[in-house]
């Protein structure tokens, strides 16, 4: 056997994997329950000073904004995805129009879009180039002759010049998507009233506040610090700390953390995840009898808890299981006439194979409602607040009208989902 001929090559397994599980320990503290909950209530006081200093309100971008806005300071939330941001995938979103914004911004004068990023960036993707292109959509679609507010307002010494040429060439592509949803533009113009003008705000720079009659202000908030390095090096901090809460949150949800915040920060982190699942129970319940919710305007489709609902399903003429099994449907039995499941499991995972399934469910409503509007239909998934909303929405979207009121023999698609 040769010998060693320096100290690299004297290999110490043992202690390889020793000091390898001990960085993985000091990662893991340092990503720890408690540490996030301070970061983001750090961030929180960050955000509510560039609230202060533009004068404007706050509106989360979900799902990640709530977590630095306390509830009675937000007055609404936006669904500007990052993905349709990256790189060669720019994209104006069909699905996420946003169009509650519009709103906001002719009542407020402005608002400030809230949202945060991992380690390494300066701000998310939505907030350099999503919102971005929404805004030259919007710009060009409704004031045509407002020209000195059609290019794409970037953000300074964020993107090259190559990757914002190539965005600014597609915006034209993207406005005559939009026109194909057939939507009144007149209305939408009233709805917002004056062009958009976009600035940012961060910890290394935001825009000074200088006001503008011909425009409404819409400011980017990017909520955390940037860390270049390890979070180890941070003394706790973490930045984007409410970024993809399904992976340490225990179900911990923005307006439970907010109401029960004092709490929260001085309990130990080995208590936490008891803690959170005892004030999940408490405060996450659907405000409504036996764990249905009806949603109005109408005056027979409810959304639910598969276990709050318990055998009270039964009770209604039609139910829509979004997370039952479908080689477990009842083929061939009374009960499966009436009853729809659509396998769809929880989270990121669920609202993709939502889109699957969501013109079986359609064609199942249709079918009953078509014979008697007035059946009654009760959604459920496994909270109650995330796939069965989607899929009550399209239904509502597709086949009932503005008050609620199912179509009956005119069931057809009202809206492009």
């Amino acid at each position: 056997m040769p010998e060693p001929i320096s100290l690299a090559d004297i290999q110490f397994p043992a202690a390889s994997q020793n000091i390898s599980h001990l960085l993985s320990d000091l990662r893991r503290s340092a990503l720890s329950i408690t540490n996030r909950l301070r970061s983001m209530e750090t961030d929180s006081i960050f955000v509510q000073e560039i609230s202060d200093y533009y004068g404007l309100p706050l509106v989360a971008n979900e799902r990640c904004g709530s977590w630095y806005i306390p509830p009675d300071k937000k007055v609404g939330s936006s669904y500007f995805k990052s993905t349709d941001g990256h790189m060669g995938q720019w994209d104006f979103s069909l699905r996420r129009l946003n169009l509650q914004v519009l709103d906001i911004l002719k009542k407020y004068g402005g608002c400030v879009i809230v949202d945060s990023t991992r380690r390494g960036k300066t701000m998310p993707d939505a907030m350099g180039k999503t919102i971005p292109i929404w805004c030259a959509v919007m710009n060009r679609t409704l004031f045509p002759d407002k020209p000195a507010y059609h290019a794409v307002q970037f953000a300074p010494v964020y993107l090259g010049e190559s990757e914002e040429s190539q965005i600014e060439n597609k915006i034209g592509g993207f406005i005559e998507s939009f026109r194909t949803l057939n939507l009144d533009m007149e209305k939408l113009k009233d709805r917002l009233g004056k062009p958009i003008r976009l600035v940012w705000a961060s910890r290394d720079f935001f825009s000074d506040n200088d006001e503008h009659e011909d425009s409404h202000l819409l400011v980017l908030c990017s909520a955390s610090r940037c860390v270049r390095g390890a979070e180890m090096s941070e003394g706790g901090y973490i930045q984007g700390a409410g970024d993809d809460s399904e992976g340490w949150s225990h179900g911990l949800t923005p307006p439970v953390f907010w109401k029960h915040k004092d709490l929260l920060m001085t309990a130990g982190e080995s208590e936490l995840p008891g803690l959170i699942q005892e004030l999940i129970e408490k405060e996450c319940k659907l405000p409504s009898t036996n764990g249905r919710c009806l949603i109005k305007p109408t005056r027979n489709i409810y959304i639910g808890k598969r276990g709050g609902v318990g055998d009270d399903a039964s009770s209604f003429d039609l139910v829509i299981d979004c997370a039952g099994s479908v080689d477990s449907s009842q083929s061939g039995s009374p009960q499966s006439t009436k009853w729809l499941n659509l396998g769809c499991p929880a989270g990121k995972l669920g609202s993709r194979q939502l889109r699957k399934v969501l013109a079986s469910a359609e064609s199942f409503v249709s079918r009953h409602l078509t014979g008697d509007p007035s059946l009654s239909l009760l959604i459920m998934c496994s909270d109650g607040k995330d796939i069965s909303v989607g899929t009550a929405l399209m239904i509502l979207c597709s086949l009932f009208d503005d008050q609620g009121i199912a179509l009956g023999n005119n069931l057809t698609h009202r809206a492009n989902i």
